[in-house]
């Protein structure tokens, strides 16, 4: 495994897509944590609703795991993007082909795939855990791992997505097909959820039937249903009418889809022609 790794590494360490992508996703986390952490402290902390959120930080030792999780799942398609181009390229060029002539055997090939998932997402984690211990400690506040779950959390929405991503692209096998379909079935699914999230609402105030956010029982909004932004006093006054965030049903169900598009992608990437 080690070997086929290494190999990996040497067809993608000088790609410019690599690099590229890699460098926006890893400023994007900064930076996209950054503006929020400015905008609360010098927008909403000198408004009228600073008097209400009774000196709420989202970036102390308290609440920064829950809040740098949440905010930068929201950039975790950039490296769904970079796998896309590099499993798609390995169809393009037959450098997978290739590297069966050469003596590995598909299910080598495949296990390589499942492990760059599963690199690329501990490594996302990882800078999000320095990400969030950066602002934490500028807080001058305690250490805590109060609502560290949600960077595995975190971890889990990035595998699941990267699995996604390696299914779609050894479904399409071509570049820009294929980013067009993630990107598309992402919309689609977000859009779904939405009407069924109303549908939820309606359930729960009209027949009193409360099911959870049925939106959350989605292949992709499974993993991001997980994640929040840390409760605030006047997050509470919404949440009443809203339906019960059953956390164990929408784990277990982000774990089923992500077993589901491992054993689907391994099965294409052995079954398929190269």
């Amino acid at each position: 495994m080690m070997h086929l790794l290494k190999i990996e590494w040497l067809k993608i360490k000088n790609y410019k897509a690599f690099l590229f992508i890699s460098l926006f996703f890893l400023i994007g986390i900064f930076a996209t944590n950054y503006i929020v952490y400015s905008v609360f402290h010098n927008i909403v902390n000198k408004s009228d609703a600073a008097l209400l959120l009774s000196n709420f930080n989202p970036y102390d030792f308290e609440h920064v795991w829950q809040t740098v999780s949440y905010t930068s799942g929201y950039l975790l398609m950039l490296p769904s993007l970079l796998l896309i181009i590099l499993v798609t390229n390995e169809y393009t060029f037959r450098t997978n082909r290739q590297n069966i002539i050469d003596g590995s055997s598909r299910e080598e090939y495949a296990n390589v795939k499942m492990m760059m998932a599963l690199i690329v997402a501990a490594t996302s984690t990882l800078f999000v855990v320095l990400t969030a211990l950066a602002f934490a400690y500028s807080s001058e506040k305690d250490f805590s791992i109060t609502g560290f779950s949600h960077v595995g959390y975190f971890f889990l929405k990035a595998l699941s997505y990267n699995i996604i991503a390696i299914f779609i692209s050894t479904l399409i096998k071509r570049t820009g097909f294929a980013i067009g379909i993630f990107f598309i079935y992402m919309g689609a699914e977000n859009i779904i959820a939405q009407f069924l999230d109303v549908l939820s609402m309606k359930l729960k105030s009209s027949k009193n039937i409360d099911f959870g956010s049925l939106g959350d029982y989605l292949p992709m909004n499974s993993s991001d249903g997980l994640l929040s932004f840390p409760p605030t006093p006047l997050k509470s006054f919404t949440t009443s009418s809203l339906p019960t965030e059953y956390t164990w049903i929408v784990l277990g169900f982000a774990i089923f889809y992500l077993v589901l598009f491992s054993w689907l992608s391994r099965r294409l990437i052995i079954k398929k022609d190269l």
